[in-house]
């Protein structure tokens, strides 16, 4: 049975419109800026690529159908323009879901507009320097004076930073409560003491803005506390699947790309008098990266399948997304390899998406954690049989 419906394919047609419009002929600008324009996420907006699961009462495509959200990694990913797509994927897997999720009324209608359309930027503050994978560790807090709160805090790493209007922030509001000690709060651009650090320069993503973030007496409504107080880590962890599943559907999408890349180049290039792609060694490596993309794609297509059904556990979503992601260097380094000295050239799509490819292992969870994660669970099961 196809994985998608007419729907999904006339989808297709919009975004891929949309990206040889809007993207690629600016693309080149931003990564060299280090930044994508604002004005390429409200035509985003207009297209129909942003906001696809937003309620269509808050101004969004109104379907929570994971498949259209696949369809843009796909195009994005054979397009090279991956710093794009993790920016949006940021937006419409993560800060989206969150505020759909657990705000109220007021909230959404404050921020959901804004997010389906373009004209918000959103971001999810949870890492600190000395807090990562262990978000426990978390040293942010936020303190009560009267009905408010007082936030205080260092962030970092945080993708679409620069720009942000809305951003999720992970607070400690009460020490003393272990796990129960966290909260979710909504900071909006222009709250005196919310301040951007640096734009910070990556191995890879480079048109993907990724900042620090300082929070000093941020003075915050009660209406900013998005979802119950306590309950920040609760949310963090049920909408952990979604994240990880939309990085291992991103990084199946990328290896694809390079696949079909490197591919087609082997079959154009003549070395000895042929084309290299009649070589033996060429051809088993061909075999070998499609034989892994098709059954990798299986297990992704079925992960989202679940999500869609609301039936996806976190240990399938770890499964899908440290090897969607090992996966995609394996794939990415062969397929760089077939093209000999140019795919070591920039100019050449799969010198960016072998740059790119790098961080997909670490955030979102590392390989490792992903790992323990299955891991713990196969312990569990072993023990209660």
């Amino acid at each position: 049975m196809s994985f998608y419906d007419t729907d999904h394919d006339a989808y297709r047609s919009t975004v891929r419109t949309f990206i040889q419009r809007d993207v690629k002929p600016y693309y080149q600008k931003w990564e060299e800026n280090r930044l994508v324009d604002r004005s390429a996420w409200t035509r985003a907006g207009e297209s129909g690529v942003l906001g696809i699961g937003v309620d269509e009462t808050y101004g969004g495509g109104g379907t929570r159908d994971y498949r259209f959200r696949f369809v843009v990694a796909e195009e994005c990913a054979q397009a090279g323009v991956t710093s794009f797509s993790a920016g949006l994927s940021v937006q419409d897997d993560i800060v989206v879901p969150y505020l759909a999720e657990l705000g109220d009324e007021t909230q959404k209608r404050r921020w959901l507009p804004g997010l389906a359309s373009g004209e918000l930027i959103g971001a999810i503050a949870m890492t600190e320097p000395g807090a990562g994978s262990d978000l426990q560790g978390t040293r942010a807090s936020a303190v009560r004076d009267g009905d408010d709160w007082i936030l205080n805090g260092q962030k970092t790493f945080i993708t679409n930073g620069i720009q942000a209007d809305v951003v999720v922030v992970l607070a400690r509001t009460d020490p003393g409560a272990g796990s129960r000690g966290f909260s979710l709060f909504v900071v909006e651009e222009g709250q005196h003491g919310f301040k951007r650090g640096r734009k910070l320069d990556k191995i890879g993503l480079a048109a993907q803005d990724t900042a620090e973030l300082f929070f000093d007496g941020v003075r915050l409504s009660p209406e900013q506390l998005l979802g119950e107080q306590g309950r920040g880590l609760h949310a963090l962890m049920e909408r952990l699947p979604l994240e990880r599943l939309s990085i291992a559907v991103s990084a199946l999408c990328s290896a694809e790309a390079a696949y079909r890349w490197g591919r087609d180049y082997v079959f154009e290039r003549q070395a000895f008098g042929q084309p290299v792609g009649d070589f033996q060694h060429v051809r088993f490596t061909l075999a070998e990266l499609e034989t892994e993309l098709d059954v990798t794609r299986a297990y992704v297509e079925s992960a989202t399948r679940k999500l869609n059904a609301g039936t996806l556990s976190a240990v399938e979503a770890a499964k899908a997304k440290w090897w969607a992601t090992e996966l995609q260097q394996r794939v990415i380094n062969r397929s760089l390899q077939l093209f000999g000295g140019y795919g070591y050239m920039l100019e050449y799509p799969i010198a960016r998406a072998f740059r790119d490819a790098r961080i997909q292992t670490i955030y979102g969870g590392t390989t490792e954690i992903m790992k323990e994660i299955i891991g713990r669970d196969i312990a569990a099961r072993t023990r209660r049989a």
